[in-house]
């Protein structure tokens, strides 16, 4: 689990799954950014010494994967906003884009759209490049069954109830493609709660896959809702570590929608009865924190004791 667990000098504060994990996503990068065999084995020992010292520092996989990340920066020459994903999020984002008419209609014929539009960007968190499996992600295959996928956990009625009342819903999105489906599902939740505020939060530096304002705007999420960056430079939100209008959002916001893996190791720590994890679970130890098995789809409303 990325969220810091208590440590020792023998135990470090990341969980032991998450090691290898961590290694195969900086592989992965590397070979996205075009890096030598020699760079990539540099950068790979930049991503275990932080693993090391994760035994002796209170660290997240989150910090690991963007240093990580700024070494890649670092051995190609490039700036903060270098983007080795840019060409797999715009055609994830094209190709997501070619089944939103499929979708829609879904939806449109569905007697429960809020829930079937909820389903499809649940099931469309599918969409990672940074998770453990996607080396073997089929993604043109996996799309045609994102409405055939049940959820495991379903605190829907609850997440309605709260909207209904709701004056401010944050909505945190993940990664760029899946930024899609969200926003059908936001287009069924502005059409179920017209007078809902909503607001969009991305990432505020590339970082994996995940979507930034420059892949929010390419498919037209800004012009949906108002769309900002939270600043985040990690594949989650740290929220120390974002910015004041974040932060400031985040506070006053009456319903907060926390959408993938990374949003939810991040955020669970700090979680409240405010914020609903929509994701699909990725990976055995997040399973047994939310409860639920592998693959599942999961709508979750948070704690404060970070407990399910």
């Amino acid at each position: 689990m990325s969220a810091i667990i208590e440590s020792s000098e023998e135990e470090s504060s990341i969980a032991a799954d998450c090691h290898p994990c961590v290694i195969n996503q900086t592989r992965s990068a590397a070979r996205f950014a075009k890096l030598t065999e020699e760079q990539t084995e540099r950068v790979i020992n930049v991503a275990k010494a932080w693993l090391e010292e994760s035994k002796k520092t209170p660290l997240l996989v989150q910090h690991i994967v963007r240093y990580a990340a700024d070494a890649i920066i670092q051995e190609r020459g490039e700036s903060l906003d270098f983007d080795a994903y840019a060409e797999v999020k715009r055609k994830s984002n094209l190709l997501s884009l070619s089944y939103v008419e499929n979708f829609q209609k879904k939806i449109d014929d569905s007697d429960t759209p809020l829930e079937t539009g909820m389903q499809i960007a649940a099931a469309g968190n599918i969409i990672d490049f940074g998770a453990k499996d996607h080396d073997s992600l089929n993604l043109d295959k996996e799309l045609q069954f994102l409405d055939k996928i049940p959820f495991a956990r379903y605190d829907l009625e609850v997440f309605k109830e709260m909207l209904g009342k709701a004056s401010l819903l944050l909505y945190v999105c993940d990664n760029s493609g899946e930024i899609v489906f969200d926003m059908l599902f936001i287009k069924e939740i502005k059409r179920a709660y017209p007078n809902l505020q909503i607001v969009a939060a991305v990432r505020g530096k590339p970082i994996i896959n995940d979507a930034t304002l420059k892949d929010a705007n390419a498919i037209g999420l800004d012009r949906l809702v108002k769309t900002i960056s939270s600043g985040s430079v990690y594949p989650g939100t740290i929220l120390p570590e974002t910015t004041e209008e974040f932060q400031r959002l985040y506070a006053s916001a009456d319903v907060i929608l926390s959408k993938g893996q990374g949003n939810f190791e991040t955020l669970l720590p700090i979680a409240d009865k405010r914020i609903f994890f929509l994701l699909r679970i990725k990976c055995e130890l997040m399973a047994s924190v939310a409860k639920v098995q592998k693959d599942s789809l999961a709508l979750m409303q948070g704690c404060k004791d970070g407990e399910f």
